[in-house]
């Protein structure tokens, strides 16, 4: 996930309930270099590990297996011993590093793990895989690009009124406060026998939209989506 935190961000108070809060005592660790990230983690309730200790000279086939151990895979078993639910890895934080490098050693590293969760596999059964893209900093300015609107014909421009709020708009029927309409984080995910395919070939706004499975969804609602296919919270809305 290739992006930054604001200082704004950084400056919010911190929420009510962390993620072992929220989610049936959770257990999530997130790898960063980004200082900001680090912190509103920590908020959060993560446990912040050191990415450079992780990757070092390393390749990515080998930092995919060191990031299965932490969520207690080995070798195709499942270990016993105390590991994580749920980890982050961001990468892209280093903003001197070329960004086609970036997606290249994600390439790799997604790779190094589907290659581990083979079919009819122990990790395969157990093992959930949410790959997140952003554009970085977006501004204002790029309100036109990437919109994720649904626009009402202008020869029908008198039923717009009856075009109803999109749910990634609302939260408990409440209109949600600065929403972005615009260049999305876009998701792929792959958990055996519960995700979906779809038709979209490449991963790129274009495609997705026209070609996706899914539509938009808050950021803090994907979390709970995760969590649910973790076992660690009621299907959302149910």
């Amino acid at each position: 996930m290739k992006g930054q935190i604001s200082d704004r961000d950084n400056q919010e108070d911190p929420p009510k309930q962390t993620l072992p809060d929220r989610f049936i005592g959770m257990k999530a660790a997130i790898l960063t270099n980004n200082s900001s990230l680090k912190s509103f983690s920590a908020k959060l309730g993560f446990s912040v590990l050191k990415l450079d200790e992780l990757v070092g000279g390393g390749s990515a086939e080998v930092v995919a297996l060191e990031l299965l151990k932490f969520l207690g895979f080995k070798e195709g078993k499942v270990l016993d011993s105390d590991h994580f639910d749920l980890v982050f890895f961001h990468i892209g934080a280093g903003e001197q590093k070329v960004v086609a490098a970036d997606v290249g050693y994600m390439d790799a590293l997604v790779g190094g793990v589907m290659s581990q969760a083979q079919p009819g596999s122990d990790i395969s059964s157990r093992l959930h895989l949410s790959v997140v893209m952003s554009y970085g900093n977006v501004l204002e300015a790029d309100d036109s690009k990437f919109s994720v609107l649904k626009r009402v014909d202008e020869k029908n421009s008198h039923l717009s009124m009856l075009y109803p709020l999109q749910s990634y708009t609302m939260k408990g029927g409440i209109p949600r406060k600065d929403v972005r309409h615009y260049s999305p984080m876009l998701i792929a995910q792959w958990q055996s026998a519960v995700t979906r395919k779809d038709n979209a070939e490449r991963f790129s706004f274009e495609d997705f939209m026209e070609h996706g499975g899914n539509l938009t969804i808050p950021a803090d609602r994907f979390l709970h989506e995760i969590a649910f296919k973790l076992w660690k919270a009621p299907k959302y809305g149910a």
